[in-house]
């Protein structure tokens, strides 16, 4: 799979930002090092000043490429459902038992990350971890609805799509296809989070993995067996 991602550009709404990152190396280090230091010292206190001194470029070079902090947060939000996309499509693709693509894209949304060297200057797995403990901040604001219509949130939504067609194919009776698959995409983050933060409120430990809780849950909602 990873050559197949080799020559994978993934897609971002172009109103994210005002320069494309992808298109310069200065680009490509504000990426890279605001990946760094949003993991690091976290959204609240992370600013493009910093982010300046950082790269050893004015802050207003950063703005040549983004409007405000919150739409970086977007653009790299949005570029991690896009790689995580098709990280399901081509996992998933050759894969006809209805049951067992549901199985393979539960793992894949659900599991830990681990680098992908087709992106070299994006580490995955430090972006996992912004998007597990940061990725509600870039919809729980009172621009989400304009954002919304702007198509901010499409690759997510599309992904949700997916997850929902492949559930109702598992089950085509089943009422609430939609709701199910966002859960796993959402309850997939924060039960990650509550394993790191917050362990006495969930079961998911070093024995027990997110995937695993979430696979049960979805197949017993849906009253299917999972095949051994």
């Amino acid at each position: 799979m990873d050559r197949l991602l080799q020559g994978v550009q993934i897609r971002i709404n172009e109103k994210l930002y005002l320069k494309d990152p992808e298109s310069s190396e200065l680009g490509k280090k504000i990426i890279e090092i605001s990946i760094q230091m949003i993991n690091e010292i976290g959204f609240e206190n992370f600013t493009f000043k910093k982010l300046g001194v950082q790269i050893k470029s004015n802050e207003s070079s950063i703005y040549r490429y983004f409007e405000n902090k919150h739409k970086l947060l977007l653009y790299l939000t949005s570029w991690y459902w896009g790689w995580m996309e098709y990280q399901l499509v081509f996992a998933t693709n050759s894969i006809s038992n209805p049951k067992e693509k549901l199985l393979k894209s539960i793992l894949i949304i659900t599991r830990e990350i681990k680098e992908d060297s087709s992106f070299s200057h994006i580490n995955e797995v430090l972006l996992n971890k912004i998007v597990i403990n940061e990725y509600s901040k870039s919809y729980t604001t009172k621009e989400v609805d304009t954002e919304n219509k702007e198509g901010f949130y499409s690759i997510y939504k599309r992904l949700v799509g997916r997850l929902g067609e492949m559930i109702s194919l598992v089950d085509a009776d089943y009422q609430y296809p939609t709701s199910l698959a966002s859960t796993i995409l959402e309850n997939g983050l924060h039960q990650h989070f509550l394993k790191e933060h917050f362990p006495s409120l969930t079961d998911c430990n070093n024995q027990v993995t997110p995937t695993q809780f979430l696979t049960h849950l979805v197949f017993n909602t849906l009253n299917q067996k999972i095949d051994e």
